[in-house]
């Protein structure tokens, strides 16, 4: 028990899919999940413990941001013998190519946050998510016939929606190459790092600047279970 979870040793799996919203996480337990318990509830962050396919994991919310993802990606890593991560989340689209709908695989996290620093004196830009388990989540989606973006992605402080798109690009290097922006990767990559453990992310992509087009609730829905169930689906293979 730690003062940001509720759940005894044990009650955590090995594997924790994380997405943002505490009630997608109560969407796919009560979805997805067979024989699932709510083991913490502590701020109305709920974990749920049960199985998929006959594999035991957890599914709870990382809320918003750096700060909240370092919280709890610290206390599974650290207090509960966590060893994968799965974050699944949604983003901006950082160029023309990436598309509103596209998947996007994580192969790295660049920020210009100072978070790690106050973690480990880490002065790093760009960190790595995990080469295993990015082969995993890989390999299963060619299984579902998910077509996946590879490559790195920026982890912002801000919601980048509500910033001058100009403003915002002028504070990063001009030749770095990202596909999307998002809130919460690289401290989660920084810690998996920290304590030699998994983590990974997989991205919706819900805006652009490059398209007018807006996703209706039920096509934001579909192509969101179409992330859920591959990352689901890539737990079975650990």
């Amino acid at each position: 028990m730690t003062a940001h979870i509720s759940a005894k040793k044990g009650e955590i799996a090995k594997t924790v899919i994380m997405p943002g919203d505490p009630l997608r996480a109560k969407f796919i337990a009560e979805k997805y999940l067979e024989d699932f318990k709510l083991v913490s509830s502590v701020r109305n962050n709920y974990i749920y413990t049960g199985t998929y396919k006959g594999k035991e994991i957890s599914v709870m919310s990382s809320g918003m941001g750096m700060p909240s993802m370092g919280i709890y990606s610290y206390e599974l890593f650290n207090f509960y013998d966590v060893e994968n991560i799965i974050r699944i989340g949604t983003s901006g689209s950082n160029k023309k190519e990436v598309k509103i709908s596209d998947i996007v695989l994580a192969e790295s996290s660049y920020s210009l946050s100072t978070i790690a620093n106050l973690f480990d004196d880490f002065y790093e830009k760009e960190i790595k998510s995990s080469e295993k388990l990015n082969n995993i989540i890989e390999d299963c989606s060619k299984q579902l016939n998910i077509e996946l973006k590879k490559g790195r992605i920026i982890t912002t402080d801000v919601f980048d929606v509500y910033v001058d798109s100009k403003k915002y690009f002028n504070h990063y290097p001009k030749d770095l190459d990202t596909l999307a922006s998002e809130m919460e990767a690289y401290i989660l990559f920084f810690l998996a790092k920290k304590f030699k453990k998994n983590a990974s992310c997989l991205l919706t992509v819900v805006d652009s600047k490059y398209e007018k087009k807006e996703l209706s609730s039920e096509d934001r829905e579909k192509n969101l279970i179409n992330m859920i169930e591959l990352a689901l689906f890539s737990t079975t293979k650990l």
